[in-house]
């Protein structure tokens, strides 16, 4: 495989991913195998997504053995997430090996597409992946390396070889999307996030400021109005869009039938009548509305995408419906920052209005948890009950006096508990509830199984 710039412009035979279990580095691991490189790996735990990469051909272990290392490797690409202590990475850096962040093969494959790039605290991934199915199911087609696994794909990667146009995430963690400069971005919102790389909100948004300098001349900006972000270059055009605020794309007339919304879509011009999206919530509809802004901005005609936005299935831990019963409701959602999780429980009220709604939350980060604990406390007082879990550390070491009870203190709901994860999902006969949702973007995703499976033994008709 031989590219035109950068470290990919030489002949590319044996790739190596240190994390190759992230979903950005699976994704990225799927496209250079489609291309024929050799791809193999190291992650730290097996998983359902390694173990589909290892069905899929792709060798992965999970010992930190430089031994491993399989011989004649072209390059190695790595995540932040990697810790510098560990043997393989140390060992790499002491060879003559390219080693370089996803987030750098990211930027230089953008530059073979007309990237459309979608940015934003909350909501890139389930736009993005919008954004890649409407364009599938149009004239245009297009490519697509996601942040989340598409149930409409079954996977992170959509490849098409009749469409120069590439969907992808631009993610502001460690000002990675800085990399990627796109003829088309999205920016979805630009909320306080990743304090532990940004200090403050405003060097965040200084960064995506920065993003939108980055857009190449004659290029086209789409940003959730209201977002307030500033730019030292005018060489590209802006629209706007909203859920239901005048703006350049917003909705109107919206009604809902059973859990699905229909709305009409006004864009510059004319109005677009009767569009429902396949996936539930409120905060699904003003993502349609920003996916079917750039569809359009894009080439996509309305009849197309009419026909396509229904059919869409949305993304594993994205408002997934586990259990959908008139006896009970069970939804697994991926929300770790507290706009996220009031929006998910914002969409779940207004979708079964007078069920009692019991959250799982496990918090994501000693740095988040601590920047954050009173807006997770406000946002987790809209359930009815509330169950935390200790926090997932990801990256991170302990801090000082941080701990899921921080939050626990600081919120005014007095229907909650801690338990550990080993506590579930058995303690659950011990509440009452209509609606269940797990929330969270560590491992709690490994309780789904189990839980849904004690759900269906014990709460469900015979």
């Amino acid at each position: 495989m031989k590219r035109k710039n950068g470290i990919l412009s030489k002949e590319l035979r044996n790739i190596y991913f240190l994390g190759i279990g992230g979903i950005g580095m699976s994704a990225l691991a799927r496209y250079f195998q489609s291309k024929g490189v050799k791809v193999s790996g190291y992650d730290r735990t097996s998983s359902p997504l390694t173990d589909q990469l290892q069905s899929e051909g792709i060798e992965i272990h999970f010992d930190d053995n430089p031994q491993l290392i399989p011989e004649n490797i072209d390059l190695v690409i790595y995540t932040p997430a990697v810790p510098k202590t560990l043997n393989e990475y140390k060992f790499i850096i002491s060879k003559d090996i390219p080693v370089v962040k996803r987030a750098e093969i990211l930027g230089e494959l953008s530059t073979e597409y007309k990237t459309i790039a979608v940015a934003g605290t909350h909501g890139k991934t389930t736009v993005s992946t919008m954004i890649a199915w409407l364009l599938h199911n149009s004239g245009k087609s297009c490519n697509a390396i996601l942040g989340g696994i598409s149930k409409n794909f079954n996977s992170n990667v959509l490849l098409s070889d009749k469409s120069g146009l590439l969907v992808t995430e631009a993610d502001e963690f460690d000002r990675s999307f800085l990399h990627i400069h796109p003829e088309f971005a999205v920016i979805t919102s630009a909320d306080a996030d990743h304090l532990d790389i940004y200090n403050n909100k405003n060097n965040l948004i200084q960064s995506f400021s920065e993003f939108i300098q980055g857009i190449n001349p004659g290029g086209t900006l789409l940003i959730k109005k209201g977002v307030d972000l500033t730019s030292e270059t005018d060489n590209h055009k802006v629209y706007t869009y909203s859920l239901t605020e005048k703006s350049d794309f917003f909705a109107t007339n919206i009604r809902l039938s059973e859990d699905r919304y229909i709305f009409d879509l006004v864009i510059p011009n004319e109005t677009i009548n009767d569009l429902s999206p396949g996936i539930p919530g409120l905060l699904n509809l003003e993502n349609s509305v920003a996916a079917l802004a750039a569809a359009i901005l894009n080439g996509a005609e309305a009849d197309e995408l009419r026909k396509a936005l229904p059919e869409f299935e949305g993304i594993k831990r994205r408002f997934e419906y586990q259990i959908q019963s008139n006896e009970l409701v069970f939804i697994d959602d991926y929300a770790h920052h507290p706009a996220e999780i009031h929006a998910v429980l914002d969409s779940v009220k207004s979708l079964y209005p007078g069920k009692k709604v019991l959250a799982i939350f496990q918090p994501h980060l000693y740095s988040r948890t601590r920047d954050f604990a009173d807006g997770f406390a406000e946002s987790l007082d809209v359930a009815d009950e509330v169950i935390l879990l200790p926090i997932y550390p990801a990256r991170e070491m302990p801090v000082d006096g941080v701990s899921s009870g921080l939050i626990f203190n600081k919120m005014k709901n007095e229907n909650k508990v801690i338990f550990s994860k080993s506590d579930l999902p058995g303690k659950l006969s011990g509440f009452e509830f209509d609606i269940l949702i797990t929330l969270g973007a560590g491992d709690i995703d490994r309780l789904v199984s189990p839980i849904k499976d004690f759900l269906t033994e014990n709460y469900l008709a015979k």
